[in-house]
C-alpha cells in the first residue's frame, strides 16, 4: 500500500483507501438490518436483481459531514461543488478494486425541486413535505457486496486527525458482516398485489381530476408546446412500521437494480427503482431512460400456464407498440441533446436500443446512451445539463417541467430526483427516484406517473399509474399489518 503523508491543504482533505477482500455471500437483508441501526445509514441495492446495472450492494453510515440545502436558500450549486472537492482521494489508492465500485464519498438525495434552480420555473405547485433538496452525507467506510463476483470488500477512507486507525475502521465492518451471518430475518409477509384496496390510501387528485389534467396536456401538445409530458399523482398512507421492513419487502418481492434505503433521521426513504439516470466510471458517462410499461404476472405452481400466456402477450404488445417506440426515441433524443454540453464531439453514442427488460410485476422498455465526458467537466456541470431526467420530465424538457408545476397539485420532491453516490474516487451512480417512498410522521407517501403524449388514451394512463402503484402500496400494507400484528422480531 502506498503511503502518503495525510493533510488538510485550504479547503481540501486529501485521503488514503484502506481496504480488504473478503470472500462472500453475504446475508443481505441482515447486513442491511444491521446498517438501518447505525445512525444516518445509506444501503444502495440491497438485493441481486440484474447483474449488469445491480453488480454492487453497498452498505455504509457514521457520516463524517452532512451536506444539506433546503428551500429558501440560494447558490446550490457553488455549495455542492466546495463540498465535493473539499475532500481528495491519493492518486492511485484504488489500484485492484473493481470498476464502478463506491470507495467512500457522499451518498443522499437530489430533489425534483433542485431543477428550479437550474431553469427559471414556476412555483404553483405546494411544498408540503418540506425536505431539503439536497440531502448528502459523506461517508468514511463502506461495504460492499459484488454481486458477479461473489466477494465483500470492506473499504475505509483514511483522514487527517481520525480518531480511528483504518485498520480499526475494517475491523468494525468485518464485526458487521460477521454479526450478519448470525441474523435470521423472517421472510416479509406476502400480499397478492390485486389485493390491493386503493380506496383506503388519500391522493391528491380524483380520477376525474386526472383525466382533465391528462386532456388539458394532450391540448398542449396539439397546439405545439411539447411532444410529451410525464404527469403523476401521489398516494398518502398510514405507516408506523420500521422502514427498513419496508426495504426488505421491496427486496424480496420487488427487486430492482437501483433500490436505496437513506434514512435521514427525521424521514427516511425507500426506493425500489428499476431506472439508472447517470453512471460515470473513468470519463464515461451512461443514461439509461424507461419508457414503456406494461403489467408482469408473476409465475407460481398454479398459475403457471396463465401467467405465461399474460406475459408473453404483454411482453409483445409492449415490444411491438408503436406510441411507446416513440415516447422512447423523443428521450433518447433528448438525452442525446443533454449530453453534447457535456461530452465530447463525436462520442455520444446508443449502446443499447430499446430492449424489454422484464422486472417481478412490469415489463419496462429501456435504452443506454453514454458519451465521453470533457476534460474539466465537474459534477455540477453534469447536474445542470442533465437534470432532472427527461424519462420523468418530457420533451422539450424546459416547458414539461412548465406543465408538470401547473397540472401537479403539490411538489413532487425526492420522487423523480436521484438517489445514490458521488465518490470521492470521480464514479457516479445515481438512480431516476421512480417506485420511491418517503416515510415521514408516521405517513408514507407513494408518487407513480407515466408519459402523456398525442394519442395516449387518459384512462390507460391511469390504469398505468395504479398498476405502478400498487407494488407499493402492497409492500406498505403488509408490512403494516404485520408491524399491527406484533410480528415476532429477528434476534440480533
Amino acid at each position: 500500500m502506498n503511503t502518503h503523508t495525510l493533510v488538510e491543504t485550504g479547503n481540501r482533505t486529501f485521503c488514503k483507501l484502506h481496504y480488504r477482500k473478503i470472500p462472500g455471500p453475504v446475508n443481505l437483508p441482515a447486513l442491511s438490518h444491521l446498517f438501518s441501526r447505525q445512525g444516518f445509514c445509506a444501503i444502495l441495492g440491497g438485493n441481486a436483481a440484474v447483474a449488469d446495472a445491480g453488480r454492487f450492494t453497498c452498505w455504509t453510515a457514521w457520516p463524517v459531514e452532512v451536506f444539506e440545502f433546503g428551500p429558501g436558500q440560494k447558490d446550490p450549486f457553488t455549495k455542492l461543488q466546495q463540498a465535493i472537492e473539499k475532500y481528495r482521494l491519493h492518486s492511485r489508492c484504488k489500484d485492484g478494486l473493481p470498476k464502478g465500485i463506491f470507495t467512500g464519498g457522499w451518498a443522499g438525495y437530489f430533489s425534483y425541486e433542485l431543477g428550479r434552480y437550474i431553469e427559471q420555473l414556476p412555483q404553483t405547485a405546494i411544498d408540503d413535505l418540506g425536505l431539503p433538496l439536497i440531502r448528502l452525507c459523506f461517508y468514511d467506510r463502506v461495504i460492499a457486496y459484488d454481486h458477479l463476483e461473489k466477494t465483500v470488500w470492506l473499504i475505509a477512507l483514511q483522514m487527517p486527525n481520525d480518531t480511528e486507525k483504518p485498520l480499526e475502521k475494517l475491523t468494525s465492518l468485518e464485526k458487521l458482516l460477521k454479526q450478519a451471518n448470525n441474523i435470521n430475518l423472517p421472510k416479509p409477509p406476502a400480499c397478492d398485489l390485486n389485493d390491493v384496496d386503493l380506496s383506503q390510501p388519500r391522493c391528491n387528485m380524483n380520477t376525474e381530476y386526472y383525466l382533465r389534467m391528462a386532456e388539458k396536456i394532450k391540448r398542449y401538445i396539439y397546439d405545439g408546446d411539447v411532444y410529451q409530458v410525464n404527469f403523476s399523482q401521489r398516494f398518502e398512507c398510514d405507516y408506523a412500521a420500521n422502514p427498513i421492513d419496508l426495504f426488505h419487502w421491496q427486496n424480496y418481492y420487488n427487486p430492482s437494480p437501483y433500490a436505496a434505503y437513506i434514512d435521514a433521521g427525521d424521514f427516511c426513504i425507500v426506493s425500489a427503482s428499476p431506472e439508472m439516470f447517470v453512471t460515470i466510471a473513468d470519463g464515461t458517462i451512461s443514461t439509461k431512460p424507461i419508457k414503456g410499461t406494461r403489467p408482469r404476472v408473476g409465475n407460481t405452481a398454479q398459475n403457471n400456464a396463465y401467467a405465461g400466456r399474460v406475459n408473453a402477450e404483454n411482453f409483445n404488445q409492449l415490444a411491438q407498440s408503436q406510441k411507446e417506440q416513440a415516447e422512447l426515441n423523443m428521450i433518447i433524443d433528448l438525452e442525446r441533446n443533454d449530453l453534447t454540453r457535456i461530452c465530447e464531439y463525436g462520442t455520444i453514442k446508443v449502446t443499447q436500443p430499446r430492449t424489454i427488460e422484464a422486472y417481478p410485476t412490469v415489463f419496462h422498455a429501456v435504452a443506454t446512451v453514454t458519451g465521453r465526458l470533457r476534460d474539466e467537466t465537474g459534477f455540477c456541470d453534469i447536474l445542470k445539463a442533465m437534470f432532472p431526467g427527461g424519462s420523468i420530465t418530457g420533451a422539450p424538457k424546459i416547458r414539461s417541467m412548465e406543465i408538470i408545476d401547473e397540472t401537479e397539485p403539490v411538489q413532487r420532491a425526492v420522487y423523480t430526483g436521484s438517489i445514490g453516490f458521488v465518490g470521492i474516487d470521480g464514479s457516479v451512480c445515481l438512480n431516476i427516484a421512480i417506485r420511491t417512498i418517503i416515510i415521514k410522521s408516521n405517513k408514507a407517501f407513494v408518487q407513480t406517473g407515466g408519459g402523456i403524449v398525442a394519442d395516449s388514451e387518459p384512462k390507460a394512463e391511469w390504469d398505468e399509474t395504479i398498476t405502478k402503484a400498487k407494488a407499493l402500496l402492497a409492500g406498505i400494507n403488509s408490512v403494516q399489518r404485520a408491524a399491527d400484528s406484533g410480528q415476532k422480531k429477528p434476534k440480533t
